[in-house]
């Protein structure tokens, strides 16, 4: 019999095993499990750092026990076990799942701050936690879900015990946003695009004040004016800056920020941001 021939045939053969059940099935560890016992091994996994198991178990008990207090808090905790597994979008999903199915449940508040949370801290990878770099120069997209996200739990919830938490971050977030059009302002003037670096530089005047990038939009923008040969708009420019130095009303938002490790404190003391 030639080699082809016999190697189809022992294909075939392998192929029909499993329906004859003539190989034996994986025993469902699960099979007699109950939702309270489903709930406690998902939550020892979770606590564990086992997120992977977590979420199948999670998911398990939800498929197995639809209905009842341990399936409505599998679908919050299975959105925490993707956020901890690096899932972000599996962690959203299952949040926006959550407060749809349960839009009164007592946690809902945390389900949307969870949200955030989750858009707070997309793409930051491990690497960049020893090698960080200036958050403000990331694509702003997920920073603007975020901020969304927060102020969306502030104004449904501002009692919960997450609000103050979230308002801290949207300020954080503002922050960042206008320090991104900042680095694009800058890199306008490089390019000596001028009346880009001025429209950008008005964008953060206009939309973010009292942040400290307003200061150095102004900055900017009498560069901008000056090499433009404005003089009396860069003269503007300059009195408005010195202005706001006198009323101290370029605010400080060092408190905002997250503590500093030493790998950020080293990336800062090199300026390799810049």
């Amino acid at each position: 019999m030639p080699a082809s021939r016999f190697l189809v045939i022992v294909l075939i053969f392998a192929t029909l095993l499993p329906g004859c059940g003539l190989l034996p099935e994986v025993e469902d560890e699960t099979k007699d499990w109950s939702a309270s016992k489903f709930y406690s091994e998902a939550k020892a996994a979770l606590d564990g750092g086992d997120y992977q198991t977590a979420i199948k178990y999670y998911e398990g008990l939800e498929a197995r026990y639809p209905f009842g207090r341990y399936a409505q808090q599998a679908q919050l905790d299975v959105a925490y076990a993707y956020y901890k597994y690096d899932e972000p979008e599996s962690a959203v999903a299952a949040v926006d799942r959550f407060i749809k199915l349960q839009p009164r449940h007592p946690s809902v508040d945390y389900a949307y701050y969870l949200k955030g949370l989750v858009n707070f801290n997309r793409g930051t990878s491990l690497f960049d936690r020893f090698i960080p770099s200036d958050p403000s120069q990331r694509d702003p997209g997920a920073a603007i879900t975020s901020f969304k996200d927060f102020a969306e739990l502030v104004e449904k919830f501002p009692e919960s015990k997450y609000a103050e938490d979230a308002r801290l971050r949207m300020i954080y977030l503002r922050n960042n946003l206008a320090n991104y059009e900042v680095h694009v302002a800058r890199y306008y003037m490089k390019r000596q695009a001028y009346v880009a670096a001025v429209n950008r530089t008005n964008h953060v005047i206009e939309k973010y004040q009292r942040t400290p990038a307003v200061r150095d939009a102004l900055e900017i923008q009498i560069a901008a004016y000056t090499a433009l040969g404005m003089d009396d708009l860069a003269a503007d420019a300059g009195r408005v800056l010195e202005l706001n130095k006198a009323k101290g009303t370029f605010v400080n938002l060092e408190q905002f920020e997250p503590k500093k490790t030493w790998g950020r404190r080293v990336w800062d003391y090199l300026q390799l941001d810049e």
